[in-house]
């Protein structure tokens, strides 16, 4: 299995993430965890483990953006061995930064991934047709896709995956589900947001096997042919043997 977007480099995980670390490895579970700020994408690359399949991404969400960004730390972090993915950087219509700062420091991103060849892991939040229109062609992920099915083949088209989560128990994404071609797809559980049960129940890694089960049944397919797949395509975008 393969947990494309993990958090265990969060607060949440900050009395058991070595814990729920050697569960991954156990279970020989791949897993990235990805940086909302410097400070975390720091901590993703600390508590990192690549000979163990344990990775990071540095970057710095939409959420989390302001004025006077330290992009030469961000590239210098980014360089470490155990970065394998720049982001989660995008655009969020629920951010407090304004739309035109939003944009400048995504494209900072762009910047940065183009200088180390890495591919992008996107945060996109009732602004893809914002997002569609400053994306270049590239490689990466639009991570917890909730836009519509053409929305998603556009970014396909730019050279660009479909990430899905626990948010499919929550919306009805059926229809982009069937719709995206099962080599375009990559699976995530966001942890320790977003538990395939709803409520406030902090989700974990593990559920990534939930998650496979029902989108393999959208796509009617078998769940382990489908984690097969998924993690062939998670590989080959980011990289890893």
């Amino acid at each position: 299995m393969f947990d494309t977007h993990s958090h265990l480099n969060f607060k949440a995980f900050s009395d058991d993430y070595k814990q729920v670390i050697e569960e991954c490895i156990g279970k020989n579970l791949y897993l990235i965890n990805v940086g909302a700020d410097l400070d975390t994408s720091q901590k993703a690359i600390e508590i990192s483990d690549p000979e163990n399949k344990i990775f990071a991404s540095v970057g710095v969400h939409p959420l989390h953006v302001r004025e006077g960004i330290d992009y030469q730390k961000l590239s210098l972090i980014a360089e470490d061995d155990s970065v394998v993915a720049v982001g989660e950087a995008g655009l969020d219509s629920y951010s407090k930064a304004k739309k035109n700062l939003q944009k400048d420091v995504f494209l900072n991103h762009l910047e940065i991934a183009d200088k180390l060849n890495l591919p992008l892991i996107l945060h996109c939040r009732k602004m893809h047709e914002d997002l569609l229109e400053i994306l270049p062609e590239g490689r990466g992920v639009i991570h917890c896709f909730t836009g519509t099915l053409s929305q998603a083949k556009r970014y396909i088209e730019k050279g660009y995956l479909i990430g899905f989560n626990g948010i499919i128990f929550k919306l009805n994404l059926k229809n982009v589900i069937e719709g995206v071609p099962v080599d375009k797809i990559l699976l995530e559980t966001d942890c320790p947001f977003l538990h395939p049960a709803g409520g406030d129940r902090r989700n974990d890694p593990m559920e990534v096997e939930t998650i496979s089960k029902k989108v393999a049944e959208i796509k009617n397919m078998e769940s382990d042919e489908l984690l097969q797949i998924t993690k062939k395509s998670a590989c080959k975008l980011f990289e890893i043997n």
